[in-house]
């Protein structure tokens, strides 16, 4: 079962190197659906893996001034309190483990479901953010990017998907005129300290496992390097439809 893990690992390292995205929305419904791990302890785990294998690419992105800081400082506002909340709500609700896991499964369902159309809608998204430029933008700006924040910390404790797609799709909308590098940059940056919060209350809450943890970093680190270097031979625009495709059927085989 750790081979196989590790496998998945692999395989989905590969994908989030040959588009961007794909982390938590194909690692945790794939533990769910394929192995069986219980929708919370999938959820828990996959937080920190989130956390660890993307802290490498804000070294990176950091070192080449890509992430504006500003910005993430205004999602970490928002998305940090909303993890907490989150986490005591959870932890003080006494809620039972069938209940948990129904709760998580909704969330992860409707949180791939907005995935998929994050992703489709990208640049669409870009192109309304232009035509929406105002003297409103500016005053409301902070505040709009601090809410945005808040649903992403609520969304990605509950079910670990959001802060990669949802969040790039929600900052190409708020500063179109960004460029795109910079918008990675910082949607990352702001991804890790938002799973390192949720996944370390989640491990608090015992729904972490950390031997898949292990399983699932020995294949992804080596597959995030390989589908790095061959993304640029793949079709963007394949990739991203058959990957919007299939997380559309996962979220809502979940939901229904």
């Amino acid at each position: 079962m750790d081979f196989a893990y590790t496998f998945s690992g692999f395989v989905v390292g590969a994908i989030v190197g040959l588009t961007g995205v794909g982390g938590g929305s194909l690692m945790t419904p794939l533990l769910v659906l394929l192995f069986g791990v219980s929708p919370a302890t999938a959820v828990g785990t996959d937080l920190l893996y989130a956390a660890i294998t993307k802290a490498g690419g804000v070294v990176v992105h950091g070192r080449r001034d890509h992430i504006r800081w500003d910005i993430v400082g205004l999602l970490a506002a928002g998305s940090l309190p909303g993890a907490l909340v989150t986490l005591a709500v959870l932890a003080t609700a006494q809620i039972d483990t069938a209940a948990l896991s129904q709760v998580v499964t909704h969330s992860l369902g409707v949180a791939l479901i907005l995935t998929a159309f994050a992703i489709v809608l990208k640049h669409r998204l870009q192109r309304w953010g232009l035509a929406a430029r105002g003297p409103w933008r500016e005053r409301w700006l902070g505040p709009l990017t601090m809410l945005v924040g808040l649903f992403l910390g609520v969304l990605v404790t509950l079910s670990s998907v959001g802060a990669g797609a949802l969040g790039v799709a929600a900052l190409f909308f708020l500063y179109p005129q960004l460029a795109t590098v910079r918008i990675v940059g910082s949607d990352i940056a702001h991804a890790v300290p938002l799973a390192l919060v949720a996944g370390l209350g989640h491990a608090h809450l015992g729904t972490v496992d950390f031997g898949l943890l292990g399983a699932l970093l020995v294949g992804s680190l080596p597959g995030i390097a390989l589908g790095s270097a061959l993304s640029a031979r793949v079709p963007d625009t394949l990739l991203r439809s058959g990957l919007a495709s299939m997380l559309l059927i996962v979220g809502g085989k979940l939901v229904l």
